[in-house]
């Protein structure tokens, strides 16, 4: 990650490549320009669509870091990568199965823009593994899975599922942006298309709308082709920033991790708190296949107060000061969100007693944070008096 994608043709004597701002690529004469047409890749000026340097540097760290991939490309926010990465393996008439789990975000787009382009999408339960082959149809073209999943963590045998797919001739994507590819190699584990929020972790600093799309030979000129006839850029500067947070991925990572355990840990000793839905613990759905197949874990994670309802879960996030409110994660500093899955789900009966926040552990000292919640909870415990 620290050498990655800093090629000297674009980097020049420079540590870092330099921000190109452009949108016409200048020819020197017309044969030059005829010629330009002939080829589609990056390194090659063309149009600045096609980007410059400063993209193709960033895409191409991120190629190096999926084992097994051909290319990547960027898009200007999560949701449009993932948005882009199914219109390229769909076609009306089509069916993808999306995990129960999704993103709500992905659900939206399957449910309202797919099914105006005549693509139908179902949800299946994503502790199905290798069963998932009895609930493809002769319609069924693509998998999105999200493992673990944003809200409730299930950790998906990505394996069996993707062989399942493999075998019956299934595209199979992944929303890897919990782990990325430090902590679960996507294409290496059988996925075809793996996709980035680089929003989050690739990002780091909560200042940047980006997504990523790495895939293998097979699908590569397909989803790259379709990035741009939909006209799927990213401003260099974006890519400039994502670049430098890419850098520090690893300490970031490790960071995240640690205090995310510790934290967890502490708020399991807690007589508020029930489950504690990260995959590193046992309470977690799939945790046996974290172990498995992770090298690690990010520091985004739920748990449940089992004795609260929405006034005193509102009373102990509102308490909180070092934790933000706010959507997103990933970044420096820590958020709380409370969450409700129940709604989100149609394919499984999601059930659990009292009510779930989501935190996001960002990069302050693991102690303050603890006692931060540790407010937290005497605000929850009055409210609950009440």
């Amino acid at each position: 990650m620290v050498t990655a994608g800093r090629q000297k043709s674009w980097t020049g004597a420079v540590v870092n490549p330099p921000v190109w701002r452009a949108s016409t690529h200048l020819y020197n004469n017309v044969a030059e320009l005829r010629e330009g047409v002939k080829s589609n890749e990056d390194g090659r000026f063309f149009y600045g669509r096609r980007g410059s340097p400063t993209q193709w540097s960033l895409a191409d760290a991120l190629t190096e870091m999926e084992p097994g991939a051909a290319g990547t490309m960027l898009y200007p926010s999560g949701v449009a990568a993932i948005a882009c990465a199914m219109l390229a393996v769909l076609k009306p008439g089509d069916e993808i199965l999306l995990t129960d789990s999704s993103y709500d975000p992905s659900r939206s787009y399957a449910d309202a823009f797919l099914k105006r382009m005549g693509i139908t999408a179902r949800y299946y339960d994503p502790m199905i593994g290798s069963a998932i082959n009895t609930v493809f149809t002769e319609k069924t073209k693509a998998i999105l899975l999200e493992s673990p999943g944003s809200l409730t963590f299930e950790v998906q045998d990505v394996p069996a599922i993707c062989q399942a797919a493999k075998e019956a001739g299934i595209v199979s994507l992944l929303d890897n942006t919990w782990a990325t590819s430090r902590f679960f190699a996507a294409l290496e584990n059988g996925v075809d298309i793996s996709i980035l929020a680089a929003t989050k972790y690739i990002v780091g600093h909560s200042d940047v709308m980006m997504g990523a799309v790495t895939t293998h030979d097979k699908y590569w000129t397909r989803l790259r082709r379709t990035a741009q006839q939909l006209g799927q850029v990213v401003s260099p500067d974006d890519a400039y920033l994502a670049a430098r947070g890419l850098r520090t991925l690893e300490v970031r990572l490790k960071q995240h991790e640690a205090s995310a355990l510790q934290i967890a840990h502490w708020l399991k000793s807690r007589p508020e708190v029930g489950a504690i839905l990260h995959p590193a613990f046992s309470d977690c759905p799939g945790h046996e296949i974290w172990k498995r197949d992770f090298k690690g874990s990010s520091g985004l994670f739920s748990f449940q107060l089992t004795n609260g309802d929405e006034e005193s879960r509102a009373a102990f996030i509102d308490a909180l000061d070092l934790f933000g409110i706010g959507y997103s994660w990933g970044g420096f500093e820590s958020l709380a969100l409370p969450i409700d899955p129940a709604k989100y789900r149609t394919a499984t009966d999601w059930r659990m007693d009292g009510v779930l926040v989501r935190l996001n552990i960002g990069l302050e000292d693991p102690d303050d944070l603890i006692a931060d919640l540790a407010k937290g909870f005497e605000h929850y415990n009055s409210a609950n008096k009440c």
